[in-house]
């Protein structure tokens, strides 16, 4: 596979004639006579003065400042003057509120320089942390090859982590590997596709198609900058739209469970557009590529940037929600902070893993430190409850700011067939356990739990289904999403402090 340099990938990606070099000759330090023989044979072969190149230009117009590595000078290393180079750019980038793109390829530290250059990795993480601290975003694409320091620093410490296909990435390089341990990693073990399966890294994105992946992340995370939230200020929420009449628990358990009832992926692609799945989540697609029972994404819902945390019901027929899942949708929240975007949750499960594997993962602490998260969370937040909500698993995504819910929807410790076996040691009186629960949407509403509820996704039944059925499920998808986006205004205007307190309040006034 041909990996492109440095200069062919800058082409690829940015606009045209919008690249601007910050770069000025390096003042070299006192070194020995071999060393300043590399260096100069370095620069030769290369065409460039250091391993390290930083400038600015544009990606589809949005201005960004670039900390690149360029491999052909002795393999990327980074030395004392490349370190300084690469911190001296990102403190301009921080200083003109500039996006960051760090585009690594890099054997990590250069040996010729040892500690005092491998104690450079830590100023540029200490520019890295300043910049994120400032919420301005910090992209990373991961080149072939990025290893060593690099990877180990401030190549992993990006907001949205993209890596080349075919890369070798790695902590350590296999031929160090096996001279100092004498064993030898199985094929396949340093690429970006494992460092995905760990939730390491966002997506595995050609040099072709970076361009349009880059765009799509800084279309959310720059849209709204001024307030960082949904505009439209402090609101009463939105009139709760009534259901035509009261509906039996019992009928929206099994409703909510029909196998056929539209879920996330329904939603996300009524109401969503740039969509970029972050870590380990996989939105499905059919039977071959089931996705992961908990999705997270940048995205706009509705035109209004968001993060979304998901639970796929589609998904959770072939794996229910476990650690991994959660540890996933705390770290989104931990994103959304970062970037100062709201989080919409979506909650529709029919409950976590129960097995002796997650119980000793720790699954009840997962879940605790999830929905901790969340509570804490200094961003606008507003949950959907579009399904099924049973237990600890729809809990941890569930204290949000404010909440909609599908008429049908429902939360319940357990599931009423669970609560039946506590209560009467059969699962025979689930139906009517359902019905004594206050479960329903209506009962999470006069619980002040849920601000506003609209008609579920299924469409209504009829003899000449074809394609009414897609346009009535997309058009009830969309008004939940713009349900949801309403609400966040009405909470978007406040000040963090008075939002968090408001949140809390929100669980404790709750009536016996």
């Amino acid at each position: 596979m041909k990996h492109p340099n440095l200069a062919e990938l800058l082409d690829l990606l940015l606009d045209a004639g919008s690249w601007s070099c910050w770069d000025t000759a390096p003042a070299r330090p006192a070194s020995g006579a071999a060393y300043r023989r590399d260096l100069s044979r370095a620069a030769e072969r290369s065409g460039a003065d250091e391993s390290i190149r930083t400038g600015a230009g544009r990606v589809a117009g949005h201005r960004v400042a670039i900390v690149a590595s360029e491999y052909g000078f002795l393999g990327g290393s980074v030395g004392v003057v490349a370190a300084e180079r690469a911190t001296a750019a990102i403190e301009r980038a921080t200083a003109e509120e500039r996006i960051l793109l760090a585009l690594p390829a890099s054997g990590g530290t250069r040996m010729q320089e040892g500690t005092p250059a491998f104690l450079r990795m830590l100023t540029i993480s200490g520019a890295i942390a300043e910049h994120r601290a400032a919420s301005l975003p910090y992209l990373v694409y991961l080149r072939h090859p990025t290893t060593g320091g690099v990877l180990a620093s401030w190549a992993s410490l990006g907001h949205v982590t993209f890596a080349e296909p075919g890369a070798l990435v790695g902590f350590l390089g296999p031929r160090v590997v096996e001279a100092l341990t004498g064993t030898t990693f199985a094929a396949g073990t340093q690429s970006p596709r494992e460092l995905r399966r760990a939730g390491a890294l966002d997506a595995l994105v050609a040099p072709a198609d970076l361009r349009e992946a880059v765009r799509r992340v800084l279309t959310v995370v720059t849209a709204d900058r001024g307030l960082a939230t949904v505009r439209g200020g402090v609101g009463k929420p939105p009139a709760r739209v009534a259901a035509a009449a009261a509906r039996d628990p019992w009928a929206s358990v099994l409703a909510t469970r029909a196998p056929d009832r539209p879920g996330l992926r329904e939603f996300l692609a009524a109401s969503t557009s740039d969509l970029t799945s972050l870590g380990a989540s996989e939105l499905g697609h059919g039977p071959d590529v089931p996705g992961t029972p908990i999705v997270t994404a940048l995205a706009l819902l509705r035109g209004a940037p968001c993060v979304v945390i998901g639970q796929d019901r589609t998904a959770q027929r072939h794996r229910p929600i476990g650690v991994r899942d959660l540890h996933a949708a705390r770290q989104a929240v931990q994103r959304a902070a970062d970037l100062r975007l709201p989080v919409v949750t979506v909650i529709d499960t029919p409950g976590a893993e129960l097995s002796p594997e997650a119980e000793r993962d720790g699954l009840a602490t997962t879940i605790a430190h999830c929905l901790a998260a969340l509570m804490s969370a200094p961003v606008p937040t507003v949950s959907v409850l579009l399904g099924q909500g049973t237990g600890g698993a729809a809990l941890a995504l569930l204290p949000t700011d404010v909440a909609v819910a599908a008429e049908d929807a429902w939360l319940a410790p357990l599931p009423p067939e669970g609560a039946s076996v506590i209560m009467h040691r059969t699962v025979d009186r689930a139906a009517g356990l359902a019905r004594e629960m206050f479960i329903t949407a209506d009962d999470l509403r006069r619980l002040g739990i849920v601000d506003l509820i609209l008609p579920g996704p299924d469409a209504p039944s009829g003899a000449d289904l074809g394609t009414r059925i897609s346009v009535d499920v997309r058009g009830r998808m969309t008004d939940i999403a713009d349900g949801a986006v309403e609400l966040l205004r009405t909470v978007g205007g406040q000040h963090p402090a008075t939002r968090l307190a408001a949140r809390r309040e929100r669980y404790r006034r709750l009536p016996p």
